[in-house]
């Protein structure tokens, strides 16, 4: 049995050690170049707010008589064509950008539209990206939060509300209550497996709990943004949900059976759930982040 957890605590660490270059290299890939034949596609989502789908996490958008107003901004090279985007939109540089959280695929653009925009994100979120992306003056959020905020912006009431111990220790949501749509951030990556930062304060737990809190507070009709995948519905999210209980299910039993991190992998976690392993977190990644939040209670 001792041989069997070395083993397995090899694997966790090899494929966890996997999941931290692969964040390095997503937030440090604004410097390469891998944007050239990145085009930015517009999708009508209600009222005023639109989904601009490139590289990196789901951008919201409002545009209206108070201006511009952005959620997330992808990376930095892809600035120019987002603004393009927006301008076709009858829009103009942001006057305001929510950020949903830090991570680079997410703020990557903070420093270009933040140096004439206001950015708003929870109090966390300045923290990091001052610590670990050495954000510059003009990329760091102007405005922060502990809970929650409400911005009154082209006719639209949109509260922020921070999701705690999520997909990291800053993650909010952005829902525009007239329109009727959410930007989940990466509480939801729509019909794939999550990332769920352990390393910066996220948790398997919190972010299941999170997910049903949203599930519970959003009507029957809204139209979901994901932070990964396609335009959603609040059947997404209950699908996310229900991938997750499923697959900690499958994770929990084997581990108490005794197997191995490896002999669970290479069971895997059944067909119905084989289609959410085609994004960037693979099947064996999200029996490690399973197996790591099991181990550490979180």
């Amino acid at each position: 049995m001792h041989g069997m957890g070395v083993r397995s605590s090899r694997f966790r660490l090899r494929v966890m050690a996997s999941l931290v270059a692969l964040f390095v290299a997503v937030a440090a890939s604004g410097r390469a170049d891998r944007f050239a034949a990145v085009e930015i596609e517009v999708q009508p989502v209600a009222g005023s707010v639109y989904m601009l789908k490139g590289a990196g996490g789901n951008i919201g958008v409002s545009v209206g008589a108070d201006g511009t107003l952005i959620v997330d901004d992808q990376f930095a090279p892809l600035a120019a064509r987002i603004e393009k985007a927006l301008q076709g939109l009858g829009g103009g540089k942001p006057r305001l950008v929510l950020n949903t959280h830090f991570h680079g695929d997410h703020t990557g653009g903070n420093a270009h539209f933040g140096a004439e925009g206001t950015i708003l994100a929870h109090d966390n979120v300045r923290i990091r990206l001052l610590a670990e992306q050495g954000m510059n003056r003009a990329g760091l959020p102007l405005v922060t939060f502990a809970d929650r905020l409400t911005v009154h912006f082209n006719d639209e009431e949109i509260q922020i509300v921070h999701m705690p111990s999520g997909h990291t220790d800053g993650d909010s949501v952005v829902w525009f209550k007239n329109a009727n749509v959410i930007h989940m951030g990466d509480h939801l990556f729509n019909g794939r497996f999550p990332f769920i930062d352990l390393e910066r304060g996220g948790s398997v737990r919190g972010y299941l709990r999170n997910l049903k809190t949203l599930h519970d507070m959003v009507p029957e009709d809204v139209r979901v943004i994901p932070g990964h995948g396609a335009l959603g519905d609040k059947a997404a999210i209950r699908k996310s949900i229900d991938m997750i209980e499923a697959t900690q299910g499958i994770v929990r039993q084997a581990h108490a059976a005794g197997r191995s991190a490896e002999e669970i992998a290479s069971r895997g976690l059944g067909a119905e759930w084989a289609a959410f392993g085609t994004g960037f977190i693979d099947e064996e990644r999200w029996i490690a982040i399973l197996l790591a939040g099991l181990e550490s209670g979180s």
